[in-house]
């Protein structure tokens, strides 16, 4: 039996690096569905994801993370959360837009690398520049940015090692 999905895994890899090309549109239908379809808490899928390709849009928004890397990407998506639509647990009060948002970003990651394209996520960019750029409602956050693009190197994922820790040290059996 193959295991696709680890050799997935294994392609996809922080790209900060792009070709100067135009995201074909059925490429990004592909990645947005890929995050409509991601489960959240209670099915309540506190997300928007807004599409940045006009260059003075991504110029405004490349001020939030102004990174020479990052302004390589041909295209952004911006993954906000909604406070008010997530889903709360009672006993805590614990608010799970953050996962969620996490679990959505990461299936867009995932088909981005499965199609050929790279993303990396960013989450240290100045968030009140993104909501003025975006005029975001109050209760919309800007959560991450994922720079999408073709990778400037074909296997850059895959001669990129990546650092992890090994089985032993994360996995606990029946109790810490």
């Amino acid at each position: 039996m193959t295991r696709q999905f680890l050799d997935l895994c294994k392609k996809r890899c922080s790209v900060r690096s792009y070709e100067n090309r135009a995201i074909h549109p059925d490429d990004l239908n592909y990645l947005l569905e890929a995050a409509r379809l991601a489960p959240s808490a209670v099915n309540f899928q506190p997300w928007q994801f807004i599409v940045i390709q006009q260059e003075e849009n991504r110029i405004s928004l490349q001020e939030s993370y102004p990174r020479d890397w990052f302004k390589t990407a041909p295209l952004y998506i911006v993954v906000c959360g909604d406070h008010q639509q997530s889903w709360k647990r009672k006993a805590d009060n614990k608010d799970h837009c953050d996962i969620d948002i996490a679990i959505a970003v990461e299936h867009i990651c995932l088909a981005a690398a499965e199609i050929g394209l790279g993303t990396c996520w960013v989450c240290n960019f100045e968030p009140d520049i993104v909501r003025q750029c975006l005029q975001l409602p109050e209760h919309i956050e800007p959560i991450a940015i994922l720079p999408v693009g073709y990778p400037n190197s074909e296997t850059l994922c895959l001669e990129t090692p990546k650092k992890r820790k090994n089985i032993q040290e994360i996995v606990k059996w029946e109790k810490y």
